[in-house]
This record gives structure tokens, sequence and C-alpha cells, in this order.
């Protein structure tokens, strides 16, 4: 087997120059694994190449794949993805891998962005501060998820656990969902890839199935999505987030 013309020319556009160790060790591994991820995978997702570069940034965070991470980071920049947005999926992730994991992709990542002379901070994306951010937070859950589902969420909240919605409500969507520099379709994109990828969350990507439709990201989106992670996350959780995407697809629809 060699490498295609396709998985040759798409590697070359994402990571010119990239020579990788494993040619000289594993020649069979690299051209069966290049030719899926960079020939077959990218003829069958429809997704543009900067949002294929926000689900690939999403998964490789939650797969807790620092190194490909790193590498990943100056082919999402070859590909137009700016560096604000490079920073915004990394903030993004901290409601969903937790900050422990995020703080060594946040570090790697502004190693990347400093040797490539972008200087530090960037220009700040908030839009809430502490007098406001309920109210913001709670207007983002609504224009995804819809009123009905987060006010039963609240009504439903088990005694002593009302505190984890007033979390959900402020931090994850107030703080991190009104931010600028990603869109809230870019947004739901990227939480349901890192959900997906996490696995074992059934119940949470269902949700944000469901708010991915609601803004937009329609059933091909999100399989495009699910493809482009394949090669990343394997096909086990591959197959559960397709099957959910029916599910939900076809409850709302049919």
């Amino acid at each position: 087997m060699s490498l295609s013309e396709n998985a040759i020319k798409n590697h070359d556009e994402l990571l010119p120059n990239h020579k990788s160790g494993f040619k000289e060790t594993d020649p069979e591994f690299i051209e069966f694994f290049d030719n899926f991820a960079f020939d077959e995978v990218l003829r069958n997702s429809t997704l543009d190449k900067r949002s294929r570069m926000l689900v690939t940034l999403a998964t490789l965070i939650a797969n807790q794949s620092l190194a490909e991470f790193k590498i990943m980071i100056g082919g999402a920049m070859n590909l137009g993805v700016t560096p604000v947005e490079i920073k915004e999926v990394v903030y993004q992730s901290v409601a969903y891998v937790g900050l422990a994991k995020a703080f060594d992709f946040l570090g790697t990542t502004n190693q990347v962005l400093t040797e490539k002379g972008i200087k530090l901070p960037l220009e700040g994306q908030s839009t809430t501060n502490n007098e406001n951010r309920m109210e913001k937070g709670l207007q983002a859950q609504y224009d995804i998820m819809g009123k009905e589902m987060i006010d039963n969420m609240r009504i439903n909240a088990k005694e002593g656990q009302e505190h984890i919605i007033d979390f959900l409500q402020g931090y994850c969507f107030g703080d991190y969902y009104t931010r600028n520099g990603l869109s809230l379709k870019d947004r739901e994109l990227i939480t349901f890839s890192m959900i997906a990828s996490l696995g074992g969350c059934e119940s949470q990507l269902r949700g944000h199935t469901i708010g991915n439709l609601n803004v937009g990201n329609d059933k091909q989106t999100l399989v495009s999505a699910v493809t482009i992670m394949c090669p990343y996350i394997g096909f086990p959780r591959t197959l559960n987030a397709l099957n959910i995407i029916l599910i939900v697809h076809f409850s709302i629809f049919n």
C-alpha cells in the first residue's frame, strides 16, 4: 500500500514539512492511518476546514491527547483558525473535562503561540460580569436548549443539588457560552465533540444534540463532525454518537 494523492495533499496542507518519526519505525501503520484520516475521512465529511479543526482540537482535548494537540495547533492556524478561536476551544473545554485536565492544554497553547511570536494575553472576549452572568447564562441556555427543557431541569432538581443547576447557568453558560471569539453554533459543535469523545455521557450528548439542532447545526453537520472525530476516538464512541444523533433527529422530526 502507498499513500494516496489526496492523503499527501491534505496532510501537506495541514502540516507542511512535518516529518513523523513513525514513518521510519512504522511505515505501514502511517500509510493505513494517513490514507484513512487524510483521505477517506475528509472525503466523507462536509465540514469546512475551520469547523473541522475546531472539532479536532476539541476532540484531542477530551481525549487528553496533548502531544497531538500541540501539533494540531499549528495545523489549525495553517487552515485559518485564529489564536483567539484556539484559546476559546480550550476555555470551552473546562466545563466538560475539568480544570486539572484543561490546564495542560492551556499551557501548551500558550507555549506554541509564544513560539510563533504571538503576544499574550490575547484580547479579552468576556461579555459578562458578576452582576449579569446568571441572567445572560440563562438566556444562553434558553437560546440553545429551549426554555421548557431548562425550566424543567430546575423544577426537577433534587433537594440539595440546586446549586449544580446554578453552576451550569452561571459558570458553564454565563461565563463561557456568552464569550466572543466563537459563535453559539461553534460552541455547541465543540461541546458535542467533547462529550462524544469522553464517552459514557450519553444523556448529556442527547441534550447537546438537541442544542446543536436548535442553533442550526443540522444532522449532516453532526454526522460530519463524528466522521472527523472517528480516527481519534475509535469506532465504539463513533457508533454511539451516530446512534444518538439518529434517535434524537428522528424524535424531533418524525
